[in-house]
């Protein structure tokens, strides 16, 4: 039976500045959702947040890029933002770049990431959400975790993942993809994506299934002035033919610094956090957190928090003294991102023409 997974994502605002959704705010989202499944072909649904981001997981059969789905979630954002309003909470709608839907919500503000495949007996698979960082941040671990066998003992020993996969990446200032074979164009692979602000992972396959598909949009590509931070999501199949569980995982345990951070301006480490955490006021550790999902004909029958357990602890320590680190470098680069990146980077070209009025 074929299914489609779709995660849509949006911050539609948030308690005290970006932390997280109040709790009228998730619960105006989900209601919204739950009291139209039905008529929009939803099989079953999962609420949640991570940081200030809300994300909508639904399972139906109406394919991708379903006109259905998405004016679902994004009347169910709108729904959502107006509470906000109402709360007087931060940014609210901040992610709502359009005044009305136009068919699907790519390009108008809310994450999108979804699938169609033929469900397996035993469908298993992750939804890692990320925030205060960009679509990029997903660069480094995915490529680890597909290209490099000193992270995935999976990529010797599974002969269908021995095989290769085929990763697409888009190039968000030109709004173009391109795909690439894994092994063969390993190095060209590793030449776009060592610069995660331009070059990021779109989706992989292999020769008959999807595997992984992540959010790309670039707000400020949308809006054409900072709004916010990306903050990915991705949904990401497990074992058998694809990664297992463990070795997907594990490949977020580094903490590898990402762009973010406070003002979307700085290098930070990517924290593995728990379910629904709300955002860092460390100067906002960028964060990811995974759920991890069995599905049957399309109903989520169950979900655990894949960073839940003690081991994580330790990691998210690591990513703490990262972070520490690169914090006493102060707003000196790289601690800070270069001028093209900084998303205020309005205000720094007015201080630097400010200054070079000074030079002789």
């Amino acid at each position: 039976m074929k299914i489609t997974i779709s995660a849509i994502k949006a911050d539609v605002g948030s308690i005290g500045g970006h932390t997280r959704p109040s709790e009228e705010v998730l619960e105006k989202v989900a209601d919204f959702v739950r009291s139209n499944m039905k008529k929009s072909g939803i099989i079953d649904t999962y609420i949640s947040y991570t940081g200030d981001d809300i994300h909508i997981l639904m399972s139906h059969r109406n394919g991708v890029n379903s006109s259905k789905i998405h004016k679902l979630a994004w009347d169910a954002f709108n729904a959502g933002a107006e509470i906000a309003r109402k709360q007087g909470l931060y940014g609210a709608g901040q992610d709502l770049l359009k005044d009305s839907f136009s068919g699907n919500v790519k390009g108008m503000g809310p994450g999108v990431a979804e699938m169609e495949f033929e469900e397996r007996p035993n469908e298993a698979f992750a939804l890692i959400t990320m925030d205060k960082t960009e679509p990029g941040a997903f660069n480094f671990p995915i490529y680890r975790l597909f290209c490099e066998p000193s992270a995935n003992t999976g990529l010797i020993v599974n002969p269908k993942l021995a095989k290769g996969v085929t990763l697409v990446v888009m190039d968000v200032m030109k709004n173009k993809k391109g795909e690439f074979k894994i092994p063969e164009d390993n190095f060209l692979i590793a030449t776009m994506l060592m610069y995660p602000g331009r070059y990021v992972i779109d989706s992989i396959r292999n020769e008959t299934d999807p595997i992984l598909s992540a959010t790309t949009d670039r707000l400020h590509n949308v809006a054409g002035t900072y709004v916010g931070k990306d903050d990915p999501a991705a949904i990401l199949r497990l074992q058998k033919d694809f990664p297992a569980t463990e070795e997907a995982c594990s490949v977020f345990k580094l903490a590898h610094y990402v762009a973010g951070d406070t003002r979307g301006s700085h290098h930070m480490p990517l924290m593995p956090v728990k379910k629904m955490a709300k955002a860092s006021t460390n100067y906002c550790i960028p964060i990811v957190s995974c759920v991890l999902f069995s599905m049957h004909e399309g109903i989520f029958t169950a979900n655990t928090d894949a960073f839940d357990t003690p081991d994580w602890d330790y990691y998210r320590m690591r990513a703490v003294k990262k972070a520490d680190y690169m914090r006493e470098q102060g707003f000196v680069h790289p601690a800070t991102l270069i001028p093209e990146e900084l998303e205020y980077s309005k205000g720094y070209k007015a201080m630097m023409n400010e200054a070079t009025k000074r030079f002789r």
